[in-house]
């Protein structure tokens, strides 16, 4: 049971072994992938960042939702 929750963990290991490394690492080590040096990196290699900052003129306003 515990390996089936394992599985696709160990299936991205095989397909990516040194991005899964360097992924397990750079979290280990809590580093923050907009800080210089390593976004830097990151853009050369071809990231980009999915967690990019929007503006909108409402982002400071509380939003409102209907529920029926």
């Amino acid at each position: 049971m515990f390996l089936t929750e394992l599985a696709p963990a160990l299936q991205k290991l095989i397909q990516q072994p040194i991005a899964f490394a360097s992924g397990f690492v750079s979290g280990a080590l809590r580093l923050d992938l907009n800080q210089e040096p390593l976004s830097q990196w990151l853009e050369k290699q071809g990231y980009h960042s999915s967690n990019s900052t929007v503006t909108s003129n409402n982002s400071d306003r509380p939003q409102s939702i209907k529920i029926d």
